[in-house]
């Protein structure tokens, strides 16, 4: 494979590595495209991304919703002129949860839409496309000098950012926001149609769409059915609009054509999509102070884990309600204890401590360069230094107070509307507008909550704040608990349940109807609420100038390496923001004598199946297929499940198309390996892989084990 001089990720790299690392901005590819077609890419730059025509980038959707659109926690690909999208079965999964019920178990069955009218609507889900992006790097910067502080400087870029947001999308129908790169030393802006009426299609059943369950989660070799189907809806003439029953399909610029050629080790590979977050920009202090976090949040996860298996197992609704919420958990529960472990293993402490070291040779070698960046590794060290006992405390109290019990976090979000209801008149306007808000809120909250759960979740995350955190730093909460009930935590979570209205849908309903300030004010779960409002407050109160250390430090830190390795590539940190990564399809060796193929197939499953496991059970209509060797034209004697490539890939990124050299749809892209989960901290090129479903594999199930020949028929499947 012939290489390209692309500088690490990793903060402080001068290594030379692959072309296949790096999130890369679709708007700069013409300085990648001539490495991507050596390696086998047969399209232009233009071909992929282009605002004069047709290209990929109109096939990628980022998936987010009304409350954070740009934000996106997953990506899908269009794969037919009539808006059908793919996606991941755990994208989809919130979704077929809310609509599922004990008599329309869609989580155990499945779900599959026969024609438009039978699929299902999903408020407040949303779905990006990309129109262009543009460097505006130029423009802001003209607003910025040396002189001001982070604070001012922030305060500029946001004034900017905004004026040029509103300049680009007044009197259309496009959404823009301007995103920092680089720690703040570029700046991009990107606008999009966001579409807000998105439709469940299909889904199989989560014996397939999440077999191996948490087991495998992270774990090469894999063989889950990894997907979802939706479809992305217009108004009549064809822009983005709320749901109506007289909107339309979309009729996309452009829709992945989708190959039967299947991949063969060495294949060029490319990967479209919306990677969340990576920190590749860290120094060593930062690289100790993420890991702190994330024991952290590993300590909370594993006893909130605990309480929620304990309640899904006792009640087959409860098990509906908290589907995607264990799911969820679980994933960033497992990703953190993997991460650290990656972290120590392949010591990349000690390689940022070296890297450092060759930065500050190169900085002291130049007076003018000593002036400028002499002191930036000292202000992060001292900043993280200051700042480390207040980051563990605000980490239990997000991860254990504010995210642990569903109904804390509810009365904390609610609790400035219920105080301006129960002190406005009825007669005032506002007054109604509340009601209204505050019922709505209801509605959403309690429909997949469960009280008995929630309770033991709040008293357990307390006892374990209450446990890990000096008292100094305890809310008022905590003290109370101690003097009233003596340190019981379990008696007040039972309390708790027995007597707040946030713990009841029906009791909240009726005393937002009938407000009173003085009952508000004794609920214990509004009491929790004020009381983390406070401790909050207390936290905001860490010294500024810290935040301002790191902050500066950090950003120059970042401008002298780009200047120092001037000849370079760079691909700036993932934000959410959407990007292409490229690479080859490839196995890899996760331990001495250990060599991990480049593929899995559906003999696997069968090799993990156990009955008495639900992680690993498989449904009887895919034993029958299996058994009766029905694969074509997906396959011949067996048929392919899963394969890895080397593209540089993260949370984000799952549902993200893998395409081949020719633009078609060859698998879709859901996880990442557990032996590289310091992967967003450091690309690691012989070990890191994506794991992606095959899309031959998606179109067996759809055809073959739903008969779901609809959307096959839509499609445009390629030989």
């Amino acid at each position: 494979m012939k290489k390209s001089f692309i500088v690490l990720l990793f903060l402080f790299s001068v290594l030379i590595v692959r072309a296949d690392e790096g999130k890369w901005l679709l708007s700069l590819l013409n300085k990648n495209i001539a490495t991507m077609q050596d390696m086998g890419c047969k399209l232009s730059a233009e071909d992929i991304y282009s605002i004069n025509h047709s290209s990929l980038k109109d096939a990628i959707v980022g998936l987010g919703t009304e409350e954070q659109p740009f934000q996106c926690f997953c990506t899908g690909e269009i794969i037919s002129e009539q808006g059908l999208m793919l996606t991941n079965h755990h994208c989809g999964l919130p979704y077929v949860q809310k609509h599922s019920t004990l008599e329309h178990n869609y989580l155990n069955d499945g779900f599959w839409a026969r024609n438009f009218q039978e699929e299902l609507t999903n408020p407040g889900l949303t779905a990006s496309i990309l129109e262009g992006i543009e460097d505006v790097s130029e423009l802001v910067n003209r607003y910025l000098n040396d002189n001001m502080s982070e604070k001012e400087r922030g305060q500029t870029i946001e004034s900017i950012q905004q004026q040029i947001v509103e300049q680009v999308t007044r009197g259309t129908n496009l959404s823009a926001q301007v995103q920092s790169m680089f720690n703040g030393n570029q700046f991009f802006l990107f606008v999009y149609k966001i579409y807000r009426d998105v439709r469940l299609v299909g889904v199989p059943p989560q014996s397939i769409g999440k077999f191996g369950g948490e087991s495998d989660n992270w774990v090469w070799p894999r063989h889950t059915g990894d997907f979802s189907m939706f479809r992305i809806y217009t108004n009549p003439e064809g822009e983005p609009a709320s749901y109506s029953p007289k909107n339309i399909p979309l009729r996309p610029k452009h829709s992945l054509p989708i190959s039967l050629k299947g991949v063969q080790k060495n294949d060029f590979t490319m990967i479209l999509g919306f990677p969340g977050m990576t920190n590749r920009f860290l120094t060593s202090y930062g690289l100790r102070s993420v890991m702190d976090d994330n024991a952290v949040v590993y300590n909370v996860g594993k006893e909130k884990l605990r309480i929620m298996k304990e309640g899904m197992d006792k009640d087959p609704k409860t098990k509906i309600q908290y589907a995607a919420k264990y799911a969820t958990s679980a994933n960033a529960w497992k990703y953190v204890d993997a991460q650290n472990k990656a972290v120590e293993k392949l010591q990349l402490i000690h390689e940022k401590e070296q890297l450092e070291k060759d930065f500050t040779e190169w900085v002291h070698a130049d007076p003018q360069r000593e002036a400028l960046y002499g002191h930036v590794l000292d202000w992060i060290r001292m900043g993280i230094e200051k700042t480390k006992d207040f980051s563990r405390v605000q980490q239990y109290a997000i991860n254990a107070l504010l995210q642990g019990g569903e109904a804390t976090a509810f009365a904390y979000r609610a609790s400035d509307l219920l105080a301006e209801l129960c002190n406005t008149p009825r007669r005032d306007k506002k007054y109604a507008k509340t009601l209204s808000t505050l019922k709505e809120a209801s509605h959403d909250f309690f429909n997949d909550f469960n009280g008995d759960v929630d309770a033991n979740l709040t008293a357990s995350m307390l006892k374990l704040y209450a446990t890990e955190v000096e008292p100094a730093m305890y809310p008022d909460i905590i003290e109370w608990i101690n003097q009233k009930y003596k340190g019981n935590f379990e008696r007040f979570g039972q309390d708790l349940k027995k007597n707040s209205m946030f713990m009841d849908e029906v009791k909240f309903n009726k005393f937002i109807e009938h407000p009173d300030a003085i009952k508000l004010e004794n609920d214990l779960c509004y009491r929790i609420a004020i009381s983390l409002s406070a401790l909050f407050d207390k936290l905001a109160a860490v010294p500024s100038d810290s935040y301002e250390m790191i902050s500066k430090g950090s950003r120059l830190l970042v401008k002298g390496m780009l200047l120092q390795h001037s000849e370079k590539m760079w691909a700036p940190d993932a934000n959410f923001t959407i990007r292409l990564t490229y690479g080859k399809v490839c196995g890899y060796v996760p331990r001495d004598g250990v060599y991990y193929d480049y593929y899995t197939t559906l003999s696997g499953v069968f090799e993990k199946e156990n009955s008495l496991d639900g992680e690993y059970e498989v449904p009887d209509k895919l034993k029958d297929l299996y058994l009766a060797k029905d694969f074509a034209p997906y396959g011949k004697e067996n048929i392919n499940v899963c394969f890895i490539t080397n593209n540089d890939i993260t949370g984000g990124n799952s549902g993200s198309p893998v395409i081949n050299g020719d633009g078609e749809l060859v698998g879709v892209a859901f996880d990442g390996n557990y032996e590289a989960m310091s992967g967003d901290l450091n690309f690691e090129e012989n070990l890191q892989r994506c794991i992606s479903l095959d899309i031959r594999y998606v179109l067996f199930i759809i055809d073959k084990f739903a008969r779901a020949h609809n959307l096959i028929q839509e499609m445009k499947i390629v030989a």
